[in-house]
């Protein structure tokens, strides 16, 4: 006893139990089995329509993002062409490494099977963590890589071991290539490591240096991508802070903050958040605590999203789940565990298409989380524009926006497809041959830059869900004012 208190007082890590690997595992295989199983329901979202475009103009970089994603995107279009459950698979088996990489963060913090299991079911039915199982999206593979850097750094610092930075220099790098939030993750730990005396002496590691120099060598060819290019992702990201500046949206940020997993989890990772800086048992993971609230200070005060700090949620998750082990009997932690599933399981049809079209679009649901619905009436859309095209002879489309586009050469087109936004800008402007009437989609009033419009449809998803798309116009114009090189710069835009 005398010496459990010495170690408490020194800031001695707990013992790491053995591994939770049967239990574990069972949790992270139904999450990836629900996900699997609910794959190939609605359609794909406007997004991954957009990164299966930009795999196929594979780059070091785009205007909106690094371009890991869009490579993986690349991959499942050439494994599996036109199929949902193939493009949706990479984020499920994500989704299933963040639920074993908690369960393992719990593990490194002293908690046995209860705490593993505690943390990986609270994780794994948490709403963001299916949400972004469901999307194959740069947040879904962000969040793994906060997730696994997070875990390498408890451990780099909970055993004192300064080589584990070069593997946190490693997955930050390639981490970059798919978003550039982990720069701030990283910056958040190096605050919270300074704000730690215990764990200072890491900053003047060579390791600690060498995972410096690694994570930017990776990162460097997406950064002269940026620079050749003006930086469009500052520009970018500056619009981002613009629209999500004020009072209402900071009160959102911390609502959603509360809730993206569940309101049951938040309270679980509060409690945990408190333990990692008030108990001296964990005061070499007492960064991570650190960390998480210098993000959240961050992004509260820059315009942020709540789920930009979804990856930094499993430590604490875990921190809480090790307390309440020590303090309840296995019943308790059992009951536990079915209060944060069911409390959970209440809002996942805003994040799985578990029910029909219409009924979806009929409920609260949509008004949670949107992702959903912009996953549903894409093959309205391309039949509106196919009729259009067939009618007109128009010689191609452009549309407003990237997720338009992608659907249109997800589903087929019979004539090309182009748009200005984002990343579609520079895979145009179409030739001299494509000269002739143009079908425009998603439009609201006729762009300057077109001559001779009229209306000729609106898109209709047969369902009555309210999206982008539902009521948007199908126009066919003459064709552009000049030639389409003179009007480029007008149909292009760069927004979120």
């Amino acid at each position: 006893m005398v010496v459990a208190d010495v170690g408490r007082r020194h800031g001695v890590p707990p013992a790491v139990a053995p591994f939770a690997t049967r239990w574990v595992l069972t949790a992270a295989g139904l999450v990836l089995a629900v996900l699997v199983a609910s794959s190939g329901r609605y359609g794909p979202h406007r997004d991954e329509l957009y990164f299966v475009a930009a795999g196929r103009h594979l780059a070091w970089g785009y205007p909106d993002q690094p371009p890991l994603t869009p490579l993986i995107a690349r991959v499942t279009d050439l494994l599996a062409p036109g199929s949902l459950v193939a493009l949706h698979l990479p984020s499920a088996l994500a989704a299933a490494a963040v639920v074993v990489l908690a369960a393992l963060t719990a593990r490194e913090l002293g908690g046995r099977t209860g705490a593993q299991l505690l943390t990986a079911v609270a994780t794994g039915t948490g709403v963001v963590v299916v949400t972004l199982g469901h999307i194959l999206s740069t947040t879904t593979i962000d969040t793994l890589f906060w997730v696994a850097i997070v875990s390498v750094v408890l451990r780099t610092l909970s055993r004192d071991a300064p080589r584990g930075w070069l593997l946190v220099g490693l997955l930050g790098g390639v981490g970059l290539l798919d978003k550039h939030l982990v720069a701030f993750l990283l910056a958040a730990i190096v605050v919270g490591v300074a704000l730690t005396p215990q764990a200072r002496h890491h900053l003047r590691s060579p390791w600690a240096w060498a995972g410096v120099g690694l994570a930017l060598l990776l990162w460097l060819p997406n950064l002269l991508w940026q620079a050749t290019h003006g930086w469009p992702q500052l520009e970018l990201a500056a619009d981002i802070r613009d629209e999500y500046s004020g009072v209402g949206p900071r009160l959102e940020f911390v609502g959603l903050l509360l809730v993206q997993f569940s309101p049951v989890a938040a309270a679980l990772w509060i409690y945990g958040l408190v333990r990692l800086l008030r108990v001296p048992a964990l005061v070499r993971a007492k960064p991570l605590a650190w960390a998480f609230l210098v993000l959240v200070v961050l992004f509260l005060v820059t315009g942020g999203k709540a789920y930009y700090v979804v990856g930094a949620v499993p430590v604490l998750l875990a921190a809480g789940a090790c307390g309440l082990e020590e303090r309840w009997s296995r019943r308790g932690l059992v009951v536990a565990g079915a209060v944060l599933a069911l409390s959970a399981f209440v809002a996942w049809p805003a994040a799985l298409p578990l029910l029909p079209e219409r009924t979806f679009g009929a409920s609260v649901y949509p008004e949670l989380n949107d992702d959903q619905a912009e996953m549903i009436g894409w093959p309205e859309l391309v039949e509106a524009v196919g009729r259009a095209v067939a009618d007109s002879g128009a010689a191609l489309v452009v549309t407003a926006n990237y997720g338009e586009a992608g659907a249109l050469e997800w589903y087929g087109s019979d004539v090309p497809v182009f748009s200005g936004h984002n990343g579609y800008a520079a895979w145009g402007p179409p030739g001299p041959d494509l000269a002739g009437p143009v079908v425009l989609v998603g439009y609201g009033d006729a762009p300057g830059w077109a001559v001779g419009c009229r209306e000729v449809g609106r898109v209709d998803n047969g369902v009555d869900v309210d999206n982008e798309e539902q009521g948007g116009l199908v126009q066919v114009c003459d064709g552009p004012r000049g030639s389409w090189a003179d009007v480029w710069d007008e149909v292009s835009r760069l927004s979120a």
